[in-house]
Parts: C-alpha cells; structure tokens; sequence
C-alpha cells in the first residue's frame, strides 16, 4: 500500500515522522509530503520518503516572525496547486494539518481516498460550540476524519456535524524516538545546579496551557521548582515572569525552541510533568512525559481523561489551583506513588499508545477505505 502523509506548514514533525516510520515499518510504502521546518532538527526519515514540496522560501527565510507569515501566505496557494497537479502516487492521502481549511478546500486533488486528522482544531478555543464554515467544508470532502481521542471524535460529529460513520478514534503515539537519542545534550545551562523536586511544563507557551497556574500551584509548595521550558505564542513572558518573582529562583524560565538532543535530560531530571491545561483535545507534550515514564499531572479537559484512565497520570480539575497544588504536592511527597504511575506511564506506551499499535490501526483504515477489508 501506498501512502501520502501530507503536513503542509510541518506544524507537527514528530507526529508525522512517527507515524510515516510505523506505517513504513509495517510494509506500507510512504512519503511524508511537508516543508522545510524553520526551528530545529526533524527526526531523520526512517524507511519512507520527504518531500518538502511547501513553503519553500518562506521556511528557509531567516526574515522576522510577521514577515515570514506574509511569505507563506503567498506561498501557500501556488504550493497547493503544485500538490493538486502532481500525478498521483499513493493509493491514499492522509493530510495533518491544511493552513487555510476553507480555502484548501477548494484545492485538494481529486485523488481519493483522503483522509484527515484535524490537530489542534478541537479545543473548544479553537471552534467554539459550532466549527467554522470554512473548516466544516473541508472535513465534508473528507472520506475519513481521524480524532486523537473519543472526546475529539465527539466535537466532530457534534461542533461540525460530521456523520459517526466518517469519524475513527485512532490514538497518538507516544514519542519514544526521543528516549532512544544516542547522544544525548547535558541539561542547558538555565537548569543546572539545582537539587530541589521539579515540576517541569514543556512545549510552547500558550495561554490555553495553564503555566500561571501552576507559577500561583508552586507558592502552596515551597521545596520544588518549577520549569517552564518553550518558546512564548500569543503569551507575554514579562507578564509570567513578574507572576514568579515572589518565587525568587523556583521557577526557571527556556523561552525558546528545545531541540530534541536537549530532550531527555530534561524529562530524565523531572519528578513530575504537569499539563494543567484549561482546553485541550491532546497534547504532544502528554505523550512525551508517557515515553520518558514519568509521574503527571493532567487537567480534565478534552481528551486529557481517557489517558488518566489508563492510571497514568493524576487528575485535577481545569482551572483549579489549589486542587492542582495539592496533587503536585502529594506526588512530590510520595515516592511510592510517583513509581505507581510512572509504571503505568510505561505500560500505556507500550501498549495502547506504542506506534506499531497506531499504525495497525491507520492501516486497518486505509484498507477499509480501500475496499480491502
């Protein structure tokens, strides 16, 4: 079988890497369709194919932030049309990430089946109680939606009136490439040099993502640090650091790109991985601390609680501080209980979220659409 994963703008390079690595290593032949990525290494491609046939100029333009988005978006039709025309080459395209939903709409090639798995448009701050015309449009030329969860799977059929039918729960894959990297970076020089519990919260800093709440969570928890470890979006850093300064050195702050060599002695350092997240449908970062086994704390927003319910991770409620506070101090507490889930934390890798079970299921899809099964 023959497969197009297709993430125009790379907004996700670990998902799409994996997931292209366990299809190839199942026997599909695949190639990963996407653009350069402006920020730091992609994991090498591992028995399928790139092209970085999007963005072109623009991903390689060391210009500002605004100026490199007006490049893209003149970049991104005539990409789209240049996709449109190739002549087909996969017996399936699934897309990842389309940048303009109502537009690409418009300009997908005729080939079929497609398939799509709608990343980060499901948080409720996303598309609200009713998904955007433009974005209902592009899931009806859809001849399969996948979600990363059941909560996903319900905001499609319910915020975009998608029938049930077209709709697959297919889990993310924990990224255990990254707790394989064979030379590892020392932690960075922000981190060193400290022998308190830490709590850790990754991956860019947006404000659906709670970190003031757990800067206020800290202050109940006077033996721990906390480090904040990504590049600021849509948030004012001079804000979150004024929100810490009653904390002194207990929180730290590595506002920029992480690449992945940096990865793992910051997770291996880690007591606890915290999302406290006020919305969410999944989160890279979740299945990063499940590859690393390590202890979490994870709000109940979006899909958040089907990983819970594995026993992997400690649950609090969105938007509740002290609830937050108390969790993180009874796993700092409580050896015996970090080990607990951190178990779990390894089995749930493993198993239900390990690449090869994802892949079986992406493929059992694809024949499925393909008449095969």
């Amino acid at each position: 079988m023959r497969v197009e994963i297709v993430d125009p703008p790379a907004y996700t390079p670990p998902y799409d890497r994996s997931l292209c690595a366990a299809l190839a290593a199942r026997g599909a032949e695949v190639e990963l369709v996407t653009s350069p990525f402006a920020h730091g290494e992609v994991p090498a491609a591992d028995g399928y194919e790139v092209r970085e046939d999007f963005y072109r100029r623009s991903a390689r333009s060391g210009a500002r932030p605004g100026v490199r988005r007006a490049l893209r978006g003149a970049e991104h039709a005539a990409g789209m049309l240049r996709f449109r025309a190739r002549p087909p080459r996969a017996d399936v395209v699934h897309y990842q990430w389309l940048t303009a939903p109502g537009l690409d709409a418009f300009l997908l090639p005729s080939r079929r089946p497609r398939v799509l798995t709608p990343h980060g448009w499901l948080r409720r701050e996303g598309i609200g109680e009713r998904a955007p015309a433009g974005l209902r449009r592009l899931l009806d030329r859809m001849d399969a939606i996948v979600a990363l969860s059941d909560y996903g799977a319900e905001r499609i059929r319910t915020a975009a009136g998608i029938d049930a039918g077209r709709v697959h729960v297919i889990p993310h894959g924990a990224f255990d490439h990254l707790a394989r990297i064979p030379e590892p970076a020392p932690l960075p020089p922000e981190l060193s040099g400290t022998d308190r519990p830490v709590v850790l919260a990754f991956g860019l800093v947006r404000p659906y993502k709670g970190t003031d709440l757990l800067i206020d969570a800290l202050s109940a928890l006077p033996e721990a640090e906390l480090w904040v470890v990504g590049r600021p979006l849509g948030v004012d850093l001079a804000d979150l650091r004024r929100r810490a300064t009653p904390l002194g050195d207990r929180v730290r702050f590595v506002p920029r790109f992480v690449a992945d060599r940096e990865i793992p002695a910051i997770f291996e350092r880690a007591d606890v991985v915290a999302l406290p997240y006020r919305d969410a449908e999944q989160s890279g970062v979740l299945y990063t601390a499940l590859a690393f086994a390590k202890p979490i704390v994870l709000s109940d927003a979006g899909g958040f609680p089907e990983v819970a319910a594995t026993g992997a991770a400690t649950m609090v409620p969105a938007g509740d501080v002290e609830s937050l506070s108390g969790a993180l101090s009874t796993l700092l507490a409580d050896r015996g209980e970090r080990e607990r889930l951190a178990a779990a934390a390894r089995a749930a890798a493993s198993g239900r979220y390990s690449w090869p079970a994802v892949a079986d299921r992406h493929l059992a899809l694809y024949r499925r659409l393909l008449g095969a099964e």
